[in-house]
């Protein structure tokens, strides 16, 4: 049995994958490495926390000798890196974490998975690594990295560096790079669960600027397929672009959730834009499609009624996650809104 560690699998994305392979996957075990930050959550996992092949273990990527450790007592043939801090308005409010996680964390598990001779690396990434778009065109794998974050320079350097180790010592490493993502479990800083539950509890709806900031989306379930099709056939040393070629004006969006929750626009308020904000995103994902086969499977329109109904459903997960710390940080960003 191929034993794969997978860090940062109570995040978000990380989560979904862990469920989603250990419900469709019996040959595969995992090791399941998370800090637990304030988006790390345990209650994202537990359909699946007493599951056979799989190990939960709390921890940070940057502990050299706790990763050292792991790699020795499971031999592990893949890793598959998650752990991220990912949200760009809290990069721009402290940018030293993001590169201590990002970069640090990153390097640590290279280093341990050339020191163990590991099958396959892959590092989960961004699109917004790229920069930002004009009206037109689109990110391929060969468009220059120009971040414009905190955030998106820390993946940048981590993704520049997992390739450097394929190239300096022939590790076998795979870059992914998604456009948005969203579906369950998604933590309530995010675009798409920030407005639903803000919607829910009759609070205005901060939009930066005018809303005209466009990202292309992708729903979970389909970028955890596509990851898994990159552990299993992705050639060492590229880079693959994970899109549904579903492009939307943020306004758009905020507009489509007050809709299907019989909401109205009155709640939403515009508020000053963010540093920096990257006006357009959208993925050319063909590459991974012609070469790997994977393709979307979900439409926009099914997914986001799929997600918003499991927000209406899972109402005693997310109440829990917006009181104490959460607010403090609303607060800085939005305000007593």
């Amino acid at each position: 049995m191929k034993k794969i560690l997978v860090t940062g699998g109570a995040g978000f994305i990380g989560s979904n994958f862990v469920n989603y392979i250990l419900t469709n996957r019996d040959d595969l075990f995992l090791v399941n490495l998370d800090k637990l930050t304030y988006a790390g959550n345990l209650e994202n996992l537990k359909e699946v926390e007493n599951h056979k092949n799989y190990s939960f273990i709390k921890g940070d990527i940057t502990n050299n000798e706790l990763v050292d450790y792991l790699f020795k007592k499971y031999s592990f043939n893949y890793v598959i890196n998650f752990a991220a801090e990912s949200h760009v308005d809290r990069s721009i409010l402290g940018s030293e974490v993001f590169f201590r996680s990002n970069v640090v964390g990153t390097n640590v598990l290279l280093e341990a998975s050339r020191r163990y001779g590991i099958e396959k690396f892959v590092q989960i990434s961004t699109d917004e690594v790229y920069g930002s778009l004009g009206p037109t065109g689109l990110f391929t794998e060969t468009t220059p990295v120009s971040p414009n974050s905190p955030y998106s320079s820390s993946k940048a350097a981590s993704d520049l560096m997992a390739l450097s180790f394929f190239h300096t010592f022939g590790l076998p490493v795979v870059i992914t790079r998604c456009s948005n993502n969203y579906g369950p479990f998604q933590f309530p800083e995010k675009l798409i669960p920030l407005m639903i539950i803000n919607s829910l509890n009759g609070k205005k709806l901060p939009v930066y600027g005018d809303g005209l900031n466009v990202r292309d989306w992708v729903y979970v379930i389909d970028h955890n397929r596509a990851v898994e099709i990159v552990l299993e056939q992705g050639k060492a040393g590229e880079v693959y672009n994970i899109g549904a070629s579903r492009e939307m004006k943020n306004i758009n969006i905020v507009k489509l959730i007050l809709s299907k929750l019989t909401k109205p626009e009155g709640l939403i308020e515009y508020v000053k834009d963010r540093p920096g904000h990257d006006r357009r995103y959208a993925i050319d994902s063909s590459k991974i499609q012609n070469e790997l086969g994977w393709k979307p499977e979900f439409d926009f329109e099914n997914a986001i009624n799929e997600t918003i109904e499991w927000y209406l459903k899972n109402k005693n997960w997310w109440q829990g996650i917006i009181t104490g710390e959460y607010q403090k940080y609303y607060k800085t960003l939005y305000g007593d809104r």
